[in-house]
């Protein structure tokens, strides 16, 4: 029987591929046989992960270029067609948070800064959205294609202190039930987009919110570890499973959802 979940002979680009969960996905599709672009803003951090795929049997080359430069985007497309000659899957991993964005225990609404919280929009939302039109491009083409993009449980539901990053992310939902809709009503049953939504993972971004300096949880992370049924955080490669299940033909049918990978957060009441 033909595995189903095996990308031999794809081409997939992820942004923020160099990230924690970016590149552990990055390093789970070049498992499953996919050619990675590893797309980027920092040059030696792209090549680093570059370097652990190609080292690991996997086809790979680094991408530089910052997702809300639309032109840097179009030049990394094209060296992916010139490379490989197509684009079958795109995950759209780039995202994160801005301190001016949140809003402290000592703070309140009014204290949020007006320019973070645009950049934290830009960054999620727009992020995702342009590198999908871009890269869309060849897949429209061909009638085939995947589009993954990232969520979170804060779009889900309201999440304290995180207004800026969960009102983008929630854009970010609504986008892609959107696109879903767009690309097969249009170009054909070939055209899938969806979403993860992750549950808690520890990352640069939020190490300090959720781990004391010694490890401990603060108090934001044991309430979190409290509403997590498995009672503890998501570690980067439990991602895998689910983005190569999205790209892959396992997901024939499956177009417009957002898939949680949260360890019970979304279905838990708190009761």
């Amino acid at each position: 029987m033909k595995n189903i979940f095996d990308l031999s002979g794809k081409v997939a680009v992820v942004t923020g591929g160099n990230g924690v969960l970016g590149g552990a996905m990055s390093e789970g599709l070049a498992h499953a046989g996919a050619k990675i672009g590893v797309l980027g803003r920092t040059e030696k951090t792209v090549q680093e992960q570059v370097d652990k795929i190609l080292k690991a049997g996997g086809e790979a080359i680094p991408l530089i270029a910052d997702v809300l430069k639309k032109d840097l985007i179009i030049k990394a497309h094209n060296r992916v067609l010139d490379e490989w000659g197509r684009v079958d899957i795109l995950v759209n991993a780039a995202g994160g948070n801005m301190p001016g964005a949140t809003i402290n225990p000592d703070q309140s609404f009014l204290d949020l800064n007006d320019d973070d919280l645009q950049k934290v929009v830009n960054l999620n939302f727009t992020g995702t959205y342009l590198p999908s039109k871009i890269f869309a491009e060849s897949m429209i083409e061909n009638r085939s294609g995947a589009i993954v993009n990232i969520s979170s449980m804060a779009a889900q539901q309201a999440i304290t202190r995180v207004m800026g990053y969960s009102a983008a992310k929630a854009a970010v939902d609504n986008f892609t039930r959107s696109l879903a809709i767009e690309l097969a009503s249009k170009y054909g049953d070939g055209m899938r987009v969806n979403a993860i939504a992750p549950g808690f993972f520890i990352g640069e971004q939020n190490r300090d919110l959720l781990l004391n300096p010694d490890e401990s949880l603060t108090d934001r992370g044991k309430t979190i570890i409290k509403n997590t049924p498995m009672d503890r955080f998501g570690e980067a490669e439990e991602l895998i499973g689910t983005v190569i299940w999205l790209c892959s033909s396992a997901s024939s049918f499956v177009t417009g959802t957002i898939i949680p990978v949260d360890g019970g957060f979304s279905a838990f009441s708190g009761v």
